[in-house]
């Protein structure tokens, strides 16, 4: 089992991610996709009921919340994918995957200011987790220098309990659907951190080894085509501000939700995107 865990700040998109993971949608007349995803756990199969009664039904989910009594309090989504290639065995990963409240990372620039936050960040660089899943959405005029605060003390808590050198990050640009981001998708370092996050970037790159560093493009609820690249999501307000929901569901096709799990938990890339 390859424990996973899954940072970013507020509003970045985490639960959202993991709920289309669990529940994988399949667009009608696609061709058959070469993985399958199967929920384990108790806490994960309600995650897919969430996303198939929400979501497609033009609601959000709720945040991870940060009013918890023990890390214990936020679930941990379990979940086993099936890789198929095609001229090697099917290849099974198992993940436990654990989605850490947004104020956690956003918080972390101030250093570890009280008992959950600490406890939060022992466990996730504890040495049984294969890596870390950091999903970034911004980059909004002080949004790079934020992140690349908050980064650096990331990168120093990580050599404080020595895992710069056994510890995998997938960095992502989340709600890579947007116009101005979607053609850049396909070289994410170059293309979308480089030109957006320059700074966040360089302290990845000087501090972690290249072998435990990669860059990616994620997008949740997609475009609406391969001939119509509008995204497929509208924002709307609702009681906790500003929510992403499905534009089409029937359209519905995220992208490449499983290459940054199956490098974090194996140390290979997908050939394709998934």
């Amino acid at each position: 089992m390859g424990n996973i865990r899954v940072i970013g700040p507020r509003g970045s998109g985490k639960t959202t991610y993991l709920a289309a993971l669990a529940y994988q949608p399949i667009q009608p007349g696609s061709k058959t996709k070469n993985f399958k995803v199967q929920a384990i756990n108790e806490d994960t199969r309600k995650l897919a009921e969430k996303a198939e009664t929400l979501i497609l039904e033009g609601g959000s989910l709720e945040p991870t919340g940060v009013l918890v009594k023990t890390i214990d309090d936020v679930p941990v989504y379990s979940f086993n994918i099936q890789i198929g290639t095609l001229f090697q065995k099917n290849q099974n990963i198992n993940l436990a995957v654990r989605d850490y409240p947004g104020e956690i990372f956003d918080e972390l620039e101030l250093g570890l200011t009280n008992p959950i936050q600490t406890e939060f960040i022992d466990e996730c660089l504890a040495k049984d987790v294969a890596g870390c899943l950091i999903m970034l959405t911004e980059w909004k005029k002080g949004t790079d220098r934020h992140y690349s605060r908050v980064l650096q003390r990331f990168i120093e808590l990580m050599d404080n309990q020595g895992r710069i050198s056994d510890l995998r990050l997938a960095v992502a640009m989340s709600k890579c659907e947007r116009g101005e981001l979607w053609p850049g998708r396909l070289d994410p370092e170059t293309d979308l951190f480089n030109a957006h996050l320059p700074k966040s970037t360089k302290v990845l790159k000087e501090k972690i080894p290249s072998r435990n560093l990669n860059f990616y493009a994620i997008s949740t609820f997609g475009v609406l085509g391969r001939n119509n690249p509008r995204p497929n999501r509208i924002e709307e307000w609702g009681t906790n501000g500003r929510n992403s929901v499905l534009r089409e569901a029937n359209r519905w096709r995220p992208y490449n939700l499983i290459a940054p799990l199956y490098w974090l938990s194996t140390g290979r890339r997908m050939r394709n995107e998934a």
